[in-house]
């Protein structure tokens, strides 16, 4: 046999063995696709191609028309490494639209699913996505109808689930994804526009970033916990809410029992949200922004809080007893600033993790073991406007009204002794602008509850020891 006829049988073999497990899996991709959808309308594949170099399968030309009167279209589907344990999904020129309209619900350039756990995701059916996971996620180019039914599903619980509009999305990406936990996931580039955007009312929002890590616990209502959310550049320009924040980060480190919140630049146009609420309530709504922001019509506000559980005892778990700091301030520019520091020791009630101290979970049965609360409040021109606003309503001098004010604190502090009336004259030192500053200090009573203290708040000044001082 000659040597060229021995290579050609060679590579024909060679094909030949190579080629069988591409043909096998273009089969099986056409057979998942359609028992895919199956019992859910009709589906019609324009090819399915096969690489046989390269570990790939593709589907293209995918039109299919659903019981509901939906048409989901899909220019590309790539399976690429081992059909059974795929490198890599991708989804290409994705459009749902209305049958009989033609109009599009929702349009997604390409997605890429990195190390799915198969090798066709059973997208649109949430129960089948439970079981799925992720190695990463990229999604391009996203298009949403905000009064079709895939955006009621999406934003199930939000107050974008009965809008109308319309919302774009430049980027998705995200890593380690799963029916219970999300490493990380980070959306940029949000634009809408709609109409009944809950209580936002109609108009318009946008997002620069949204970003989340750690997020675990998805698969039990209310066991969710999350390590750090990031926003940036979030504006509203709606017909109730106009305004804008600049950034806000907040992380939580759970083992160290530590959490931290950032608010960067938040600003209210309340000269806007005059102008577009109903006349009758502006006149009240412009004396209110005339006393928070001087005329300004702008409302500025930054704030950073700081918290942390210090373990005192070896006991882990439920019955913990250990020591919460805080420390946080609220600056509303032009008006007030507060500042609070907290050291509470406190145990823990069984079945309680140190953990619920940085969620949702009420602090009711915490028993406190004394503890130390402080209070600075700074004035930067809110006091002052009160009492113009106040002496203009009653028709009356400031000089007067500020008498009045005097004359009620100490009326007040007849009622609920020295120490309440101690507080109400240090708020009229800052009102007539004798003290720029007013700093409270608390003492908490030891082996007391939350909850003990709040049932009745007109008995508290006799239990606590409070002071204050005026700067």
């Amino acid at each position: 046999m000659s040597r060229p006829l021995m290579l050609s049988l060679s590579t024909a073999a060679w094909l030949a063995v190579a080629a069988t497990p591409a043909f096998a899996d273009a089969e099986r991709l056409e057979a998942d696709l359609r028992a895919l959808f199956s019992d859910k309308g009709t589906l019609a594949i324009g090819s399915v191609d096969e690489a046989l170099i390269r570990d790939r399968v593709t589907a293209e030309e995918l039109v299919f028309d659903s019981a509901e009167g939906e048409r989901l279209l899909i220019e590309r589907y790539v399976v690429s490494g081992d059909y059974d344990s795929p490198d890599e999904v991708t989804v290409e020129g994705v459009r749902l639209e209305d049958g009989l309209t033609e109009l599009a619900l929702l349009e997604i350039e390409s997605l890429v699913f990195g190390e799915p756990s198969s090798a066709v995701l059973p997208l649109g059916d949430h129960d089948a996505l439970d079981a799925v996971t992720l190695g990463s996620l990229a999604i391009d180019g996203i298009a949403l109808d905000l009064a079709s039914r895939t955006a009621e599903e999406w934003f199930a619980g939000t107050p974008l689930r009965n809008s109308e509009g319309r919302m774009t999305i430049e980027k998705l990406r995200g890593e380690a994804l799963s029916r219970d936990a999300i490493g990380w996931l980070e959306i940029t580039g949000v634009d809408g526009v709609g109409q009944n955007l809950d209580e936002l009312g109609d108009g318009s929002f946008s997002l620069a970033s949204l970003r989340l890590e750690g997020l675990t616990g998805l698969d039990e209502e209310g066991a969710e916990e999350l390590e750090s959310l990031s926003l940036n550049e979030l504006a509203v320009d709606s017909d109730r809410l106009v305004g804008s924040l600049a950034a806000l980060v907040m992380t939580t480190d759970l083992a160290e029992h530590r959490g931290e919140m950032e608010l960067d630049d938040f600003r209210l146009d309340l000269a806007r949200m005059i102008e577009l609420a109903p006349e009758d309530e502006r006149t009240q709504f412009r004396m209110v922004s005339n006393v928070l922001t001087d005329g300004s019509g702008e409302l500025m506000m930054d704030a950073a809080f700081n918290s942390a559980w210090h373990e005192e005892t070896n006991i882990q778990g439920p019955g913990a007893q250990g020591v919460l700091s805080s420390d946080g301030s609220i600056t509303l520019h032009e008006a007030l600033a507060l500042a609070l520091v907290a050291e509470l020791p406190m145990r823990l009630p069984e079945g309680m993790e140190p953990a619920a101290l940085f969620g949702d979970e009420m602090l009711s049965d915490v028993t406190l073991l004394g503890g130390e609360l402080g209070l600075t409040l700074a004035n930067e021109g809110l006091f002052g406007r009160m009492i113009t606003l106040g002496a203009a309503t009653e028709g009356v001098s400031e000089a007067a009204y500020l008498e009045q004010v005097r004359t009620q604190a100490n009326g007040f502090g007849m009622m609920f002794g020295p120490r309440v009336q101690s507080l109400l004259l240090g708020l009229v030192a800052l009102a007539e602008g004798e003290a720029s500053e007013l700093e409270i200090n608390v003492t908490l009573p030891a082996n007391s509850r939350f909850e003990s203290l709040t049932e009745d708040p007109l008995a508290l000044p006799e239990r606590l020891d409070l002071r204050v001082e005026t700067r």
